[in-house]
């Protein structure tokens, strides 16, 4: 089964290590044995945190561009409802999930886009797009792949404005650095061999100092300090 699967990953953090804006979004395809992207699309966001919920509208949009160029059996998209079908569902539907309040307000927002977006896709493709969340392995490699390209793109804007960057990394993951390839992988158990990945045409990683640290009111998420060099 190939998934088509995206999320926003990675955020700019403030001195006291609280998310102020997302820093990219990303749709990618995903094949057996479900490690690694096989094909990704990413875009750079900086999106506010507390005002970015309907970046998970953007995300179904980049799944929909994806499939223009890839096929793909399903999409799952980052909203945990039970792999319900986001065509399907409906207002009444939602009230009766096991949900927050405010989530359920969140959703309501944006599910006439998600409906839409949905509609076309089963339209245009034959397949279904399912509100899956974190128990999709796809899902997981898609927030890899967002913090991978978020440490790019954080890089080239620490350097374009000559000022130190703090970014947040996804859940339970550590970067690596590889020639022009920036890699983070899974430290969760049973995904040790589960990562994503993003590429430094541009070289920017040369152009910066980059340091690890723990987050200090965040268990289990690490950062990086991102400091231009002169």
């Amino acid at each position: 089964m190939k998934v088509i699967s995206a999320d926003s990953a990675a955020a700019i953090l403030d001195e006291q290590f609280k998310p102020v804006y997302h820093v990219a979004s990303v749709s990618v395809l995903v094949e057996p044995p479900y490690r690694e992207p096989s094909f990704r699309l990413a875009e750079p966001i900086f999106r506010e945190v507390e005002s970015g919920f309907d970046v998970i509208v953007h995300e179904a949009e980049l799944c929909r561009s994806l499939l223009d160029k890839m096929k793909a059996d399903v999409v799952h998209l980052d909203m945990s409802l039970g792999g319900v079908s986001i065509e399907e569902l409906s207002p009444v539907e939602l009230v009766n999930m096991r949900a927050s309040r405010t989530g359920r307000q969140n959703i309501l927002k944006i599910l006439p886009r998600l409906r839409k977006i949905a509609c076309e896709i089963k339209r245009v493709h034959g397949i279904d797009m399912l509100a899956i969340g974190k128990e999709s392995m796809p899902v997981r490699i898609a927030e890899l792949t967002a913090g991978a390209e978020a440490i790019l793109f954080a890089c080239q804007r620490a350097v374009d404005e000559k000022e130190n960057i703090l970014l947040g990394l996804p859940l339970m993951c550590q970067p690596r650095f590889l020639g022009n390839r920036v890699y983070l992988h899974s430290l969760i158990a049973n995904e040790h061999d589960v990562r994503g990945f993003s590429v430094d045409t541009l070289g920017v990683l040369t152009k910066v100092k980059l340091s690890e640290t723990l987050n200090p009111i965040a268990r289990g998420f690490r950062a990086l300090k991102i400091t231009p060099m002169n």
